[in-house]
């Protein structure tokens, strides 16, 4: 059996662990071979053999290396919400300059069609062939229906986060 290195990474530095696994897999092993190795570009076996006689300190500059590695994740999370407030913001101010119908027309047409495919499932017998890409045609429109609520009314994701920071207060941390 093969030395499992990934394991020790998610004990030690859980975030690049959970990190080596996802989309941003290729930052985190250039980050834990950097750490481990001094080489961004070594490969996963060299980071196998490096963990598999990795002394304490190394192991304690993983663990460093996954702290910076949370920061750094939360920075470009903060950029993120940053980037989807100011695209809000300027499709608003668009709205205001050029007064354009069209978004109310694309939100009034998407509502009735939301709502008219959710009327037809609801009270129409339907063939079982159609079941499917109703289903689908559903989905689509509510994610638009929600969307279109998060453009006129704002999004929940400060509500989230007041929640999140009561809850921790409630909490007492």
């Amino acid at each position: 059996m093969a030395f499992d290195w990934k394991s020790i990474v998610r004990t030690v530095a859980p975030v690049l662990g959970t990190a080596l696994g996802g989309p941003l897999g290729g930052m985190a092993a250039r980050t834990i071979a950097g750490v481990v190795l001094g080489n961004e570009g070594a490969g996963e076996d060299e980071i196998a053999a490096a963990l598999q006689t990795a002394t304490p300190e190394t192991l304690l500059k993983l663990k460093e290396a996954d702290q910076a590695f949370a920061v750094k994740m939360k920075e470009l999370d903060l950029d993120e919400i940053k980037l989807a407030n100011d695209d809000r913001s300027s499709a608003r101010e668009r709205q205001v300059k050029t007064n354009d119908p069209m978004p109310a027309i694309i939100a009034l047409a998407a509502l009735v069609g939301f709502f008219g495919v959710l009327g037809i499932m609801a009270f129409v017998l339907v063939p079982a062939t159609a079941e499917a890409p109703l289903n689908v045609m559903l989905g689509a429109l509510g994610t638009l229906v929600t969307q279109i609520g998060a453009y006129y009314f704002g999004s929940s994701a400060g509500s989230a986060k007041k929640n999140d920071i009561i809850a921790a207060k409630m909490a007492g941390r």
